[in-house]
């Protein structure tokens, strides 16, 4: 087994010894990475949760691309396992964690299959209470057996990053009837514990540790509020809730999973799937184009009210979007080519002339928070932390003066393109018969991939403007799943898409997956990009090790100077608000937290 998982896992059926720091650490009903969690032990439920939402009804979400896999676990067929069973968006319909994060507060966790958790000051162990209610779906009980399954399985079958967690873990036992511990390693961090408390569990009589690594459409048995009751391949898999979900009374479930059926319907295109949702197939619609929502949103049902729109504000940094390069390919190897290259992204064209001036530029990693380095010279303490790698960072987003290069708007300003020719220039490129050669003598051309065709107009922008100064680049537009494909094998020059952020105030050990050196080159994992570089791994690690908030704080803006450095994507714009359309028998609790609107506890209205 990997990681040599076998010997770390040890199960003990009667009561093992207590160590003499578990005694000094007392059982919490929540745990929080800075300060303490928001909500007492004695909450009733989320603030932005109705727990007198009525139960019933059906809801059918639509999502383009298609699926052959319900196992989300495993490297095959990853990017195409079914949305629902676990999912950020939906909710994670079929598995659970011990612990659930509240979306307003930064990161908090609050029990689930965990009734309680111990954990002392030092971060140095973890142990969960699970609460003697939780059952699976076929009517078992989840037991601490299943725990060291899930790790067992998911070390030696499972992908990244659950594949990894033992490497973190020096003990994993069990402590009681209904309890786990786990001891951590030197190469744990104080998040660490966290997210093994947000790390789902698979019951160990329902799988079958041999062909767990293998693709399935047999539905799936977990512990959560919903039960896969049918599923069409690549079209369609329906969710009926289990009446005797045992968690339905928890106050960190209370005014959640109200549907007694949950549709999700895949779509070849965004133009199908918007069609399905005028005619009422589809319960939803968020689209963060506000120019293509005026002109799409001129249907009778809009008009009559039978659809409605609405804005959600949040209170989290972002997502960035952009065109990302694969550092991977030689072309882009240049972290001058790079950087030239994002000179010629003309966001004031393109504000106007697509999006009606309702974007802002994107310029940082944490742009509207204070984990943001735009406008703010480093600290002492960054410059600390930078100090080993004086090359890193630019002078300019040392001293916060950084801002991405602005254009008169006109789509061919000049001054922008002799920037970018001399830095092109100097990392050896020169102009031949209208055409950019490299170094090796070979035209610059590359080709970037695009999913939609939105992101093709974008595209054809930027190929426009690099036109300009002889680069070739073309457009090749796939579907969902080849995109999907590609991504896992990092086989693209150039794409459209995220850095994998979702928005967050607490940045944690997901950059490892995202921006790590160790990432770089593990099939399916989200350094598109292909960042290997030993600032950036030392940042992430400072911002991991941070005891306090100042300490914090300086970790993250010090790697997003580096992130900005770099280069890695020619960030474009976001819109701070959600916006979100939906047929009028949906409703949702008044207030939305500062992560945004949560699906999961919207409801049918009666009737």
């Amino acid at each position: 087994m990997r990681s040599g998982a076998l010997l770390l896992i040890a199960a003990t059926f009667g009561m093992a010894t207590v160590h003499s720091f578990a005694q000094e650490a007392k059982p919490k009903h929540a745990i929080a990475m800075q300060g303490e969690p928001a909500l007492p032990d004695d909450f009733a439920h989320f603030p932005y949760a109705d727990p007198d939402a009525p139960k019933g009804g059906s809801i059918t979400y639509c999502v383009i691309g298609s699926f052959d896999n319900l196992n989300p676990f495993i490297i095959k067929s990853l990017r195409t396992t079914a949305r629902g069973v676990i999912d950020t968006i939906f909710g994670n319909l079929v598995f659970e964690a011990p612990m659930m994060r509240n979306a307003d507060e930064p990161f908090g966790l609050y029990g689930l299959l965990a009734e309680t958790v111990t954990m002392d000051e030092e971060r140095s162990f973890i142990e969960f209470h699970l609460n003697p209610n939780a059952k699976w779906s076929d009517g078992k009980p989840v037991t601490p057996e299943d725990v060291l399954f899930t790790y067992d399985v998911f070390t030696e079958k499972g992908r990244p990053p659950y594949s990894d967690r033992m490497k973190r873990v020096s003990k994993l036992e069990k402590t009681g009837p209904h309890s786990v511990r786990f001891t951590f390693n030197e190469e744990a961090d104080r998040e660490f514990p966290l997210i093994v408390a947000m790390t789902p569990i698979v019951p160990k009589h329902a799988f079958d540790k041999d062909t767990f690594d293998e693709t399935t459409l047999k539905p799936v048995i977990g512990s959560g509020p919903y039960r896969i009751a049918s599923v069409a391949p690549g079209q369609r898999i329906v969710f009926e809730r289990n009446p005797e979900y045992w968690g339905k009374d928890i106050p960190s479930k209370r005014g959640f999973d109200n549907y007694d059926r949950i549709t999700i319907e895949y779509f070849l295109n965004a133009n199908a799937q918007f069609e399905a949702f005028k005619k009422g197939i589809c319960a939803i619609h968020a689209d963060a184009d506000p120019v293509q929502r005026e002109r799409n949103f001129d249907f009778p049902a809009f008009h009559k009210g039978d659809v409605v729109a609405e804005t959600f504000e949040v209170g989290v940094p972002p997502v960035v979007t952009g065109f990302a390069f694969n550092t991977r390919r030689p072309i882009f190897a240049d972290v001058r080519v790079r950087r030239a290259l994002s000179m010629l992204y003309d966001f004031e064209w393109v504000n106007r002339n697509m999006f009606a001036d309702k974007y802002k530029r994107t310029a940082s990693y944490w742009q509207n928070s204070e984990l943001s380095a735009l406008g703010r010279p480093a600290s002492a303490k960054e410059r600390e932390l930078l100090a080993p790698f004086p090359d890193a960072v630019t002078p300019e987003v040392m001293e916060g003066t950084y801002a991405p290069a602005e254009s008169d708007g006109s789509g061919r300003d000049r001054e922008r393109l002799r920037a970018a020719y001399d830095l092109l220039r100097e990392a050896g490129y020169s102009m031949r018969d209208g055409r950019m050669i490299g170094p090796d003598g070979k035209p610059f051309a590359f080709e970037i991939l695009v999913a939609s065709q939105q992101e093709e107009r974008l595209a054809a922008v930027y190929q426009r403007a690099l036109a300009r100064l002889g680069i070739a680049m073309t457009i090749r537009a796939l579907d969902d799943t080849q995109m999907q494909q590609r991504k896992q094998r990092y086989e693209f020059d150039m794409m459209i898409g995220t850095t994998g952020f979702s928005g967050t105030l607490s940045p944690g050990i997901e950059l490892l997956n995202r921006w790590s050196s160790e990432a770089r080159d593990v099939e399916g994992s989200f350094n598109l990009v292909g960042a290997a570089d030993p600032a950036i791994d030392a940042m992430i690690g400072a911002m991991l090790a941070a005891r306090t908030k100042e300490d914090y704080v300086a970790a993250v803006r010090a790697l997003d100077r580096v992130l900005i450095s770099g280069a890695y994507m020619v960030p474009m714009q976001h819109n701070t608000e959600q916006w979100i359309a939906y047929w009028k028998y949906l409703r949702h609790p008044e207030r939305s937290p500062i992560y945004g609107y949560q699906l999961p506890t919207w409801w049918r209205e009666p009737g």
